[in-house]
């Protein structure tokens, strides 16, 4: 089926993308993704003031993200209503609002609930902001545009980690949280200031609710999200235990390699916008995350240190890399991009879902069976994943090849 342009978006050749607007919801998207963070380097230090144990911990850290995997999809359809500016500004408020009174928690149950509060905000933020990207993009920037929005949350979580502890130090936990909150309020200001009131860009004009047969495209990248989530964030939250265990390091060079390791994630996701800046297909770069199969028995086969180093490193560059392709092929596969909120909460929902039961489903397995059995079950979650982004490249050809086309007609005119 040859893909048509929506009748609702038609090129503007001499229109430009208002990059330095992209920018700040980019930074908008990297500071709510280090509130996503935020407890990871403070984590010890919580525990020991709040009498929480490792177990509570976990939830006060993946609240967030269950939030998304629970309520995706409803918050896209909700976002038709808000609209894609407020959405993301109240979200930035709302993590803010919610992070200040982290700062007041005594115990478990307030924390938790504050973090669940976040969880809205994060979700509100990771719905508006690649709709206000591909608003704010020319046609012809638009799936590089948006390849790059998707290294936001790697961005944010390194940030996090590489500020947090130092902080941390510095200032208390408390100290850290209020710092990230009062920083997030700011974003939001700045971001209610600079956005346009009448929308980002040409706005796409108001069609009907999307019904589940228009889902089923974004449904399929959804999937590929998923399972790419599923199989290569547990690689990194389980590294550092996999080097101390296995390979004798330390704690501290353990949580830097770790550390390095996961930025590769938006070395993916550039690479991703730069080739498609050129004109590359989104079926021939989803066969490049094939390559990352081997990866997995480098990580989890016995072998050398420098051997897990590299398989971890190039899982890392595969998640960015699958990511951002999910998020650049969203406008192309689309019947209509003023569908892009609901099908943007329909990627969120699965891709928090995956990030949700990973780190799990793979710790149960290497209790049972070794770390080694984790090597096929990446393998075959790597290419399901890849096979649905060849399914959907399929559809984002023709699109691919008509704004290609469209931009070159703008050229020569």
């Amino acid at each position: 089926m040859k893909s048509e342009p929506a009748p609702d978006a038609p090129v503007q050749p001499g229109r430009r993308s208002t990059w330095a607007t992209i920018g700040v919801v980019y930074l908008g998207g990297v500071v709510a993704a280090m509130s996503l963070g935020k407890f990871a380097p403070v984590g010890p230090a919580v525990t020991g003031q709040l009498s929480l144990s490792l177990s509570q911990l976990g939830w006060v850290i993946s609240a967030v993200v269950g939030v998304g995997a629970a309520f995706g999809l409803p918050g896209g359809y909700l976002m038709r209503r808000v609209g894609a500016r407020g959405a993301l500004v109240y979200g930035l408020a709302l993590i803010a609002v919610a992070g200040a009174a982290s700062v007041l928690a005594g115990d478990f149950a307030w924390l938790l609930v504050a973090r669940v509060a976040e969880g809205f905000g994060y979700l509100m933020v990771t719905i508006a902001g690649p709709v206000l990207v591909l608003r704010l993009a020319d046609e012809r920037d638009r799936s590089a545009a948006l390849s790059v929005w998707a290294t936001f949350v790697s961005v944010g979580l390194f940030a996090s980690t590489l500020v947090g502890g130092a902080a941390g130090d510095a200032f208390g936990w408390r100290g850290w949280i209020g710092l990230l909150a009062a920083l997030t309020l700011l974003m939001a200001v700045v971001l209610q200031l600079r956005l346009p009131r009448t929308g980002a860009g040409p706005r796409a004009a108001a069609g009907p609710v999307p019904r589940l047969r228009a889902l089923r495209w974004p449904g399929v990248l959804a999937f590929s999200f998923c399972l790419t989530a599923l199989v290569t964030i547990p690689v990194i939250v389980l590294l550092p235990t996999l080097l101390i265990e296995q390979h004798d390091n330390s704690a501290a060079a353990a949580g830097a390699s770790t550390s390095v390791i996961s930025l590769l994630s938006a070395v993916g996701g550039l690479l991703v916008g730069m080739l498609l800046r050129r004109g590359t297909r989104v079926g021939v770069l989803a066969l490049f995350g094939l390559l990352a199969v081997p990866a997995a028995w480098l990580v989890y086969g016995g072998g050398p240190l420098a051997g897990v180093l590299a398989g971890a490193g190039t899982l890392s560059l595969a998640n960015g890399f699958l990511a951002a392709l999910v998020f650049a092929a969203l406008p192309l596969i689309l019947e209509r991009l003023d569908h892009a909120d609901v099908g943007s909460g329909l990627v969120a929902q699965a891709g928090s879902l995956g990030s949700l039961l990973g780190p799990p489903m793979f710790g149960e397995v290497a209790a049972a069976f070794g770390f080694a059995a984790l090597a096929p079950v990446i393998a075959v979650g790597l290419v399901a994943a890849v096979a649905a982004l060849l399914l959907a490249g399929g559809r984002a050809a023709g699109r691919q090849r008509w704004v290609a086309g469209a931009g070159e007609k703008g050229v020569a005119g």
